[in-house]
């Protein structure tokens, strides 16, 4: 019963942070409609919230190791919760990104905690199995948000959106209460210069990532440099770091699937996003519409992952997790071909084609990741490759960022359609290239079997 309690709680925890991201996904036309923002603010809807859970996410799985992955994680929902409810509240553009960033912080605890305490669970025989379950819930989320966010915005506003997290906490935190807390190492200190520096370099980093071409972006991108180097070599010379740097010198398949992670996410997370507005202010679809539509990838992704997850178990991961890369390469150039007259029948045979492919990629790769570590990294294993995850979506809406400065600048989207269009089909573009580099890491992490 104590497994199946964990099982429950981390995967209903899993589900309702992927839901909520791509719920607000849906929303963002309306929101942009009700603030005024231009094309550049309102990404950082979404990039605030993955910046902050990016920044945190090393530090509070390390955290977890050290005083309790239970404690942390129930922190983290009641984090996500609260700042949910700020965010439905606020008054401003200004205002829903601050609250989003605060979100973030809350994500970050659970993301950081919630694999480690399931792997921690389940024995090596039964992880893919789990992982896949998991998976699917993540999956689960993105599926339903669409639908939902778009029924919900449609009918009710966006604001209740954000209040939904409040109800679905209290059933994990609630479950999450009766784990029985895992026996740790209280004597190990935590690395707060080490933590600091990780989190000065991210948010130097997708700022100034976001800021290019401008002077002020080369300048951030500089420094992120600089402090990412302090962090590695400040890493090797303690005892006790937050992220131990060894394991990707040594450790070919926790370096190499976790550099496979963050190309992926890189390559695709802008997708339901820019398809968001691509169907509501170009095919002029309502919010119901383009959830509907959108809704397909994710139940592609939910589908396969169990079933990827069971054959990462038998044969090697980097073969499944390879072709799920190629196939999700290809449906992004495929997505760089929209324009105003395409007709829906193509966008939805591409969402089935890129479901295809990150269901075969994420179980496996998360399997090589954990199966590559021993027991007392599982914690910093799964922060890690989730960091990987929130990097590589932050750099993501980086990339769009970048390009909307260039095309559309400070106007509103919904008044340059043919501006956003290039825009859209130039991230996809290098979206797509990005992923095809991402194969090529994904079969060099050598074998787990």
């Amino acid at each position: 019963m104590g497994k199946k309690i964990v099982l429950i709680s981390s995967t209903i925890a899993s589900f309702f942070t992927p839901f909520m991201a791509s719920a607000v996904n849906v929303a963002i036309p309306m929101i942009e409609k009700e603030f005024e923002m231009d094309a550049i603010l309102i990404a950082w809807i979404s990039t605030a919230f993955l910046l902050s859970t990016a920044m945190f996410l090393i530090p509070m799985g390390r955290l977890g190791d050290i005083r309790g992955r239970k404690r942390i994680f129930i922190l983290g929902l009641l984090t996500f919760s609260i700042s949910s409810l700020l965010c439905s509240i606020s008054t401003s553009g200004i205002m829903l990104i601050a609250f989003r960033f605060l979100q973030g912080i809350g994500a970050s605890m659970i993301a950081g905690t919630a694999i480690a305490i399931l792997t921690s669970a389940f024995p090596p025989q039964e992880r893919g199995k789990v992982l896949g379950i998991n998976s699917s819930a993540v999956y689960a989320g993105l599926s339903l948000g669409p639908f939902v966010g778009g029924v919900i915005t449609q009918n009710f506003g966006w604001r209740l959106l954000f209040a939904i997290p409040m109800l679905i906490a209290l059933i994990p935190i609630l479950l999450a209460l009766r784990i029985e807390e895992e026996r740790i190492d209280r004597k190990e200190n935590f690395d707060l210069i080490g933590s600091a520096l990780f989190s000065i370099f991210l948010l130097t980093l997708i700022l100034g990532f976001s800021s290019l071409p401008s002077q002020v972006g080369t300048l951030l991108l500089v420094a992120s440099i600089l402090l990412l180097a302090m962090f590695v070599y400040f890493e090797s010379k303690i005892p006790q770091p937050v992220l131990n740097v060894g394991l990707f010198r040594r450790n070919l398949v926790f370096g190499m699937s976790n550099l496979a992670a963050l190309l992926n996410y890189s390559a695709t997370f802008a997708v339901s996003f820019l398809l968001s507005l691509y169907l509501q202010f170009v095919k002029l679809l309502s919010p119901q519409e383009a959830g509907m539509i959108i809704l397909l990838q994710p139940v592609v992704m939910a589908t396969l992952s169990p079933i990827s997850g069971w054959l990462s178990d038998r044969i090697e991961p980097r073969i499944v997790a390879s072709i799920g890369m190629a196939l999700t390469s290809i449906s992004l150039f495929l997505f760089s071909t929209l324009d105003s007259r395409t007709q829906i029948e193509f966008v939805l045979v591409y969402l089935f084609l890129i479901g295809i492919g990150f269901g075969l990629f994420t179980s496996p790769n998360t399997n090589a990741v954990m199966s590559s570590v021993e027991k007392r990294f599982y914690g910093l294993a799964s922060a890690t490759l989730a960091t990987m995850r929130v990097i590589g979506q932050a750099m993501s809406m980086g990339i769009v960022i970048i390009i909307f400065a260039l095309t559309i600048g400070n106007a509103r989207i919904s008044e340059n359609i043919p501006d956003f269009i290039i825009a859209m089909k130039s991230a996809f573009a290098v979206s797509a290239i990005l992923c095809l580099i991402g194969v090529f890491a994904s079969l060099a992490r050598g074998k787990i079997h």
